[in-house]
């Protein structure tokens, strides 16, 4: 498990104990992350990644990334496709200018992560390799969390025990669903529910989707591949989240539990734990400290 920069912010604001006036904290978080074989496939297709804030200051200029991609099976080089992405993410957010909407930062990203999965097809093969992934990425600043994603890897939000799905299924039964041709029982057992409607790699441009959502001190965001989530339930990943405990423990136990009743693809997933925000508004694309 990863620790935020609390300390360091304590650190900073015992230094300067003769101002009257406290330093200010700004968002703060920790995580975990697993990513695991399971019992059946041979390699792993997903692939895992973040960027930490070393400073204070780079807290508030860019926030923190996650990102988790899942090779699509039955493609070639599915492997080679989620790190990829991922890598591209990363690099991009890196040299991202500071403080740019993360909305707009997003979807430019995914779209350059297309691209690049895109060009690495072509150059594995004459005419293009067939390479695909999903992918899901979730941007924190501030008191907000921006989700962007294509495919089938999900986003839930754990509030007081509570899951929330911040993220759609981009399948052909999930589309089903949307247009209400099919029932929610019967989207999670057709046929279709793995068959991927949109992802990274397929076409020349991806149809991003993006969402903004404010979050509060003891939030949970959970980003997780579909042999994750396609065994463990939403109201378990919230029970076994929340109350403070250990972000890692919950992780491989999560883990353990798919491969228990399943395991016959990569399980991966991130887990975020909010521990403290800075509230504030905009004002002409501005942010500002609220009270």
């Amino acid at each position: 498990m990863y620790r935020g920069l609390q300390s360091e912010v304590a650190a900073r604001a015992a230094s300067d104990a003769a101002e009257t006036r406290p330093i200010p904290i700004s968002m703060d978080v920790e995580f975990a992350q697993v990513s695991d074989l399971g019992k059946i496939r041979p390699g792993n297709e997903d692939y895992l990644g973040h960027v930490l804030p070393a400073t204070p200051e780079e807290v508030r200029a860019r926030g923190w990334l996650f990102a988790l991609a899942d090779g699509v099976g039955g493609h070639e080089h599915g492997e080679v496709a989620s790190r990829t992405a991922i890598e591209s993410l990363l690099a991009g957010f890196r040299e991202s200018k500071p403080g740019e909407p993360h909305t707009a930062l997003l979807t430019r990203l995914v779209q350059t992560a297309n691209a690049r999965v895109l060009d690495a097809g072509h150059a594995m093969r004459p005419g293009g390799a067939s390479m695909a992934t999903t992918i899901v990425v979730c941007a924190l600043r501030y008191d907000r969390a921006t989700v962007a994603h294509v495919g089938d890897s999900r986003c839930y939000l754990i509030r007081r025990g509570q899951p929330l799905l911040l993220t759609r299924d981009h399948t052909v039964a999930g589309d089903h669903l949307r247009l209400g041709l099919i029932s929610a029982d019967e989207a999670a057992e057709s046929e279709n529910r793995h068959m991927l409607s949109r992802s990274l790699g397929s076409q020349l441009m991806a149809n991003v989707e993006v969402s903004e959502h404010q979050v509060f001190v003891g939030d949970v965001l959970v980003l997780c591949s579909d042999g994750l989530h396609g065994s463990v339930r939403g109201s378990e990943m919230a029970a076994l989240t929340s109350h403070g405990g250990d972000l890692a423990t919950a992780a491989q136990r999560l883990v353990d539990i798919a491969n228990q009743r399943d395991g016959s693809d990569n399980i991966s997933l991130h887990l975020i734990r909010v521990r403290s925000v800075e509230r504030v508004g905009m004002y002409r694309g501005r942010p500002y400290r609220l009270p």
